[in-house]
């Protein structure tokens, strides 16, 4: 909890991937994939419920497991490759709520993230909350910059992404930041079926390190190196 507002970890984990065969399960030196979010978000000093939504029983059996609570498995069309992450999370709002567990404030962690730290967690609820904002995302600082970026048109031709001159020096670049998909908080009452998470206005600044997103097998061997390297 937090200023009086009851803290709900969501950790969304469906049974399908095609990149990573079990993804979410999948070791991770010595532990499965979904286990560092739940780690994270239980040592979280704000975090009044871990709460994993998934359509796998495997998946249910793993979270249990390292302290998760899974009281309902999510129905098969909520899992699809094509279903929104919004559709998943009104659905484990509402039935946790049928089950009488009511909270304020969502904290939505994707298991794929697994290198943001309890520290990440806290600062960003603290952040969220001293802002008085109704959303909050995690983002990081790009090492290539979009002004040296283009796309190519119908016809062949580069435009640019940013209506900025490219001939500005690498020093006197402005900052740019990517939505990581680390973290996500919003007010609870405040979600609807077409509220985008990635459009969330308040910006949590994460260390790049620690803002991996496994997608692919390459994503993952980054992860490894990085958790034996600061072993």
């Amino acid at each position: 909890m937090i200023n009086n507002l009851k803290v709900l970890a969501l950790i969304p984990a469906r049974g399908g991937s095609k990149g990573i065969k079990d993804k979410n399960i999948v070791d991770v030196c010595g532990k499965p994939l979904i286990a560092y979010s739940i780690d994270a978000a239980k040592n979280s000093k704000y975090v009044d419920d871990v709460v994993i939504t998934t359509d796998s029983e495997r998946i249910k059996e793993v979270a249990e497991k390292y302290g998760a609570n899974v009281p309902f498995l999510r129905p098969s069309e909520l899992a699809t490759d094509n279903s929104k992450t919004i559709d998943a999370v009104i659905h484990a709002v509402n039935t946790l709520k049928e089950l009488g567990r009511d909270y304020d404030i969502l904290l939505l962690l994707q298991p794929t993230c697994p290198l943001r730290t309890i520290d990440d967690i806290n600062n960003s609820l603290e952040l969220f909350v001293s802002k008085n904002y109704t959303s909050l995302v995690s983002v990081n600082r790009v090492s290539e910059h979009p002004i040296l970026m283009r796309k190519i048109n119908e016809d062949g031709i580069m435009e640019n992404l940013l209506n900025l001159p490219s001939t500005v020096r690498r020093q006197d670049m402005p900052p740019i930041y990517k939505v990581n998909g680390s973290i996500y908080i919003n007010l609870i009452n405040e979600l609807n079926n077409e509220t985008s998470f990635n459009d969330n206005p308040l910006a949590y600044i994460t260390e790049e390190e620690h803002s991996i997103d496994i997608d692919n097998i390459n994503d993952l061997e980054r992860v490894k190196k990085y958790l034996k390297d600061n072993a």
